[in-house]
């Protein structure tokens, strides 16, 4: 049997592999590769949370692996010189990988599929990640969706779900070629154990994957459309960073939640999926709009009036210490777990870039360091969606309320209890605004911010006179 190379990316599973199967259904012995080469990425190579999840991903599929009679290659890029080192030394006749969508990543893929088939290479790939792929859906123009509803309705007139490929029993081993370098020489563990409360919440690999959608749809999906924003309850999938490093299919997700829906479900599930669609959109968004992720989809807000960072107030955001409490439980939640609740990410991003007025990518830049979901395609969508700048996004003028937000989605003050614990001490009624009772507050969480670092009555009107100014430049609106 001749070889061919596996590439693996963020592909990180054997069931439902469409490379993997490939090559098995080609007659190939297949060689699964994994090359590290962050500096591949432009401007977004991986964060260190992303990395920590990989390191444990790659573990477990190396595992996976091994117990079928093949073997994981690791290797430190770059990504075409590696790939024509392996082909040559392995007398591989094809090379066959999943599809990546990030802009910087498109454009390499590309021109890795022509200079290998220029070598006579059997090359090809195939889509893992996504349902719809992005160029699969347009508007009646031809032109890209901009607004989901439309997307969304579109999408479910063509909803053909692939059916599920389990992962081979077994798989041909082959000893040819290098062997790779141990997982450790990617260096992807952070230097201090930052990272080790995350482990606690989360098993990344593809059983890991497989055990949250279980969870799901034995618990949580049964009350989804309602619970989905309450922090303070366990309520959501919690699947999006075995989806974003591929451990899971989204069709093998979507054939579990289709498979549980009865009278009783229905909506629960039809939420479900669409929020599904949400991360399709993203992925639509980023394809067609590759500048995004750096640069406002609406260009009206280019000569928005964003305040000047100040590096003492972005870092008490950043380390959950604004004062404001339903911000810094999301934020503190996010430093322990890798992971911050889907609604309280909107009201953290507001607080930043409405109250504090400050630019929408120092949130993005933030986020995309220290979530293990950190994902381009939902994080640009998601960042661009709150600020008011992006497509189908909230009005800039919609600003959050960060305590009537905290007493509608948290109204026990569970959720602040617990990732704030200082304010535990509180009456669940001072709790969502400690600086409305200072004198609470400096007996029973003496350690807490007494005010917030930005007021909220003043920080709301800045915010809307800086976009009424912005209006009156771009007469258009935005």
């Amino acid at each position: 049997m001749a070889n061919a190379l596996v590439w693996l990316r963020n592909d990180l599973r054997l069931a439902d592999n469409p490379a993997l199967v490939a090559a098995l259904e080609g007659g190939y012995v297949p060689i699964p590769v994994y090359i590290h080469a962050p500096g591949e990425h432009g401007d977004w190579a991986p964060g260190a949370a992303s990395n920590a999840w990989l390191h444990r991903s790659l573990a477990r599929l190396s595992a996976d692996l091994d117990s079928r009679g093949s073997r994981l290659r690791l290797f430190v890029g770059p990504s075409l010189e590696t790939l024509r080192t392996l082909v040559a030394a392995t007398g591989a006749e094809a090379v066959f990988w999943n599809r990546r969508y990030e802009p910087a990543l498109e454009t390499r893929d590309t021109r890795i599929k022509k200079a290998l088939r220029e070598q006579g290479l059997l090359v090809e790939s195939f889509n893992s990640a996504l349902l719809f792929e992005p160029w699969t859906l347009s508007t009646k123009q031809g032109t890209p969706y901009r607004v989901f509803t439309p997307f969304w309705k579109s999408a479910l007139a063509q909803w053909r779900l692939p059916a599920r490929e389990a992962p081979p029993a077994s798989l041909p081993a082959t000893d040819a070629g290098p062997a790779g370098v141990a997982l450790e020489a990617l260096k992807l563990q952070p230097a201090r154990d930052w990272d080790a409360g995350f482990w606690t919440h989360w098993q990344p690999g593809e059983a890991g994957a497989q055990d949250a959608l279980d969870t799901f749809v034995e618990g949580a999906l049964h009350a989804y459309a309602d619970d989905r924003d309450r922090p303070d309850r366990v309520g959501t999938s919690r699947l999006s960073p075995h989806l974003h490093f591929g451990e899971i299919a989204p069709w093998r997700a979507a054939h579990a939640l289709e498979a549980a829906r009865t009278a009783a479900t229905d909506r629960h599930v039809d939420t479900a999926i669409k929020e599904l669609g949400w991360r399709e959109f993203a992925h639509h968004l980023l394809h067609h709009f590759p500048e995004t992720p750096g640069s406002n989809f609406n260009p009206r807000f280019d000569g928005f009036d964003w305040t000047p960072p100040s590096r003492p107030q972005l870092e008490a955001w950043q380390a959950g210490r604004t004062g404001v409490p339903i911000v810094d439980a999301g934020l503190r939640e996010l430093w322990a777990t890798g992971w911050m609740h889907n609604r309280v990410r909107m009201i953290v991003a507001s607080y930043l870039t409405k109250h504090m007025r400050m630019h929408w990518r120092h949130g993005a830049r933030w986020f995309w360091d220290t979530l293990v979901d950190a994902d381009l395609a939902s994080n640009t969508l998601g960042w661009q969606w709150v600020a008011g700048t992006g497509a189908d996004a909230a009005p800039y003028f919609r600003v959050f309320n960060p305590v009537t937000q905290a007493e509608k989605f948290d109204p026990d003050g569970a959720y602040l209890a617990r990732w704030v614990p200082e304010l535990a001490a509180l009456p669940v009624a001072s709790r969502f605004a400690p600086w409305r009772t200072p004198g609470l507050l400096a007996r029973r969480a003496p350690g807490y911010p007494t005010h917030p670092v930005v007021d909220l009555s003043q920080g709301r009107d800045a915010a809307l006179a800086a976009y009424r100014l912005q209006r009156e430049r771009s007469p258009a609106g935005a």
